[in-house]
């Protein structure tokens, strides 16, 4: 969502009048970067092994001794391959404390380098699972600590444990690599140059338990993670077969991760987008929306919401997999911060060409909308507007009589109060769209009645004195455009409970200048 990249002809879509696109487009990156940053929790970066267990109980079935610091030190440089195991433990274990790890004690103990040797310790697997346990958990600390781990030499002894013949020591690489690559763009790209994908692709398309395939799947949404710069086109190509594989799989947090990883790859161009769309895990994403698990249901609409960013073609496929059937029920869904997603997805929909904008009117999405106009949480509201915005601008004269047939008149005049001035303006700039619709067929003085009846004349004419220069203009604008002349006329105004008979000879008289005027644009 953020570095959004389309054609001309799609950011037009964007644009109100008087406006220039990228502005416009800053706008909806504005939103997009709001969107995840309220969402930066819902993935971990890293994660710390805090859970007690052995990796092989038939060895060492003593639970181990508690040492000093300095013992620890002393043990671990210790020739005794014992005694080096008895203080590689009783660090990961003081590292795998739940409450103030000493992660940097350990580092500035000097016990870095030692650790990288252990895991290179191949005739004692259980030291080198113990190294790799301690060195996950530094490397889930600050990037300070991180980046003592990748430089004490730990990325390529981790990757060569992941062909460990031992499944609980390449299971901690896994761990590990994920934390490491979770940092940054710099260390993902370390990992990555180090060949780390091909031997996690090997693990992922093999027989091994749910809990070590969710590591898997979460330390490949890491080697997706991140921009500036993105990862490598190479390493995409090569994961995301996996990726599609693994999106059918049954196990929640499988799948969360996994489109969590997609959505990260759709963050980017319209070609990045294209490289995901055309692995064909649109449908599966699509059902994906539906689902009851939120940490499925969250990452799956924010990968459907960045691909409808793309161009007009990548939007329709996304149609075409029945995102529209499923978009206008989580309108509705409990928690606003889907509502509020689900909104800016249908934004970028209602920003595409005309037969997208009636696709939009068809699967239902206009009454939905306007409840949220109407009751939804404010954030929830703005994006709604967005939407009303951008369907305003492409729509034709009868998809516009539409949305005023939805009702949505009412709540955007009530919303003309709120202090949020680029709202305001944008929705002033919807009543210009739609005055300027019924202008083209002769019934301006109509819908200047309806908006009037309830409320909004007054409320317009009383932005023309708001402190924002722009708001002001932009009000003033449309009384002297549109309303000026009303006193003069000295017409009826019809009562409330007229408005729908009111529409209905709106539309029936458009029907009838339509025949005479076919594809009259907006």
């Amino acid at each position: 969502m953020p570095t959004l990249e389309a054609p001309e002809e799609r950011l037009r879509k964007f644009k109100y009048r008087g406006k220039d696109a990228s502005v416009r487009r800053q706008q909806r990156i504005a939103v997009s970067l709001e969107l995840r940053k309220a969402k930066k929790d819902e993935q971990a970066l890293k994660r710390r092994n805090i859970t007690s267990v052995s990796p092989d109980p038939s060895e060492h079935q003593n639970k181990g001794v508690s040492l000093t610091l300095q013992e620890i030190i002393n043990g671990v440089n210790a020739s005794d391959p014992e005694l080096c195991f008895q203080a590689t433990q009783a660090a990961r274990k003081m590292l795998s404390r739940e409450k103030n790890p000493p992660l940097r004690l350990m580092v500035e103990a000097g016990l870095i380098p030692r650790l990288v040797e252990f895991l290179k310790s191949s005739p004692h697997p259980c030291l080198q699972f113990e190294a790799a346990w301690a060195l996950t958990n530094i490397a889930s600390g600050t990037s300070e600590l991180t980046r003592a781990v990748v430089e004490g030499g730990a990325v390529q002894p981790l990757v060569e444990l992941l062909s460990s013949p031992h499944m609980t020591v390449c299971e901690q690489a896994v761990w590990a690599l994920g934390n490491i690559a979770g940092d940054g763009p710099e260390f993902r790209d370390n990992v990555i140059s180090s060949n780390a994908i091909p031997y996690l692709l090997a693990l992922a398309s093999s027989n091994v338990p749910v809990t070590f395939l969710r590591n898997i799947a979460w330390t490949l949404s890491n080697l997706c993670r991140n921009k500036n710069p993105y990862p490598c086109d190479n390493s995409v190509k090569q994961m995301l077969p996996a990726l599609f594989h693994l999106l059918q799989h049954q196990d929640s947090e499988v799948l969360s991760d996994t489109c969590w990883a997609l959505s990260y790859l759709t963050e980017g161009c319209d070609e990045r987008i294209g490289q995901v769309v055309d692995t064909g895990v649109l449908p599966r994403l699509v059902e994906l929306m539906a689902s009851s698990e939120l940490n499925v249901l969250t990452p799956s609409l924010r990968t459907v919401g960045n691909v409808v960013t793309g161009t007009d073609h990548q939007t329709q496929l996304a149609i075409d997999a029945g995102v529209l059937s499923v978009l206008p029920q989580l309108l509705l869904h409990p928690r606003s911060s889907i509502q509020k997603e689900a909104a800016w997805a249908l934004s970028n929909v209602a920003a595409g060409p005309r037969q997208h904008i009636q696709q939009l009117i068809t699967c239902g999405a206009l009454p939905p909308l306007v409840a949220l106009l109407k009751n939804g949480e404010f954030k929830v509201q703005k994006e709604a507007v967005w939407t009303v915005a951008n369907f305003t601008t492409g729509g034709t004269v009868d998809q516009l009589i539409q949305l005023v047939q939805s009702g949505v008149l009412e709540p955007l005049i009530n919303l003309l109060t709120i202090q949020d001035t680029k709202i305001v303006i944008i929705i002033l700039d919807v009543f210009s769209f739609i005055l300027q619709a019924a202008e083209k067929i002769s019934q301006k003085e109509h819908m200047c009645l309806l908006i009037e009846g309830l409320g909004g004349v007054d409320r317009i004419e009383a932005l023309q004195l708001h402190e924002n220069y722009q708001v002001a203009l932009t009000a003033s604008n449309i009384i002297e455009r549109h309303f000026c002349e009303e006193e003069e006329t000295g017409t009826t105004l019809p009562a409330l409970d007229q408005d729908h008979e009111f529409l209905k000879h709106l539309t029936k008289t458009y029907q009838s200048s339509e025949t005479s005027k076919p594809g009259t644009k907006p």
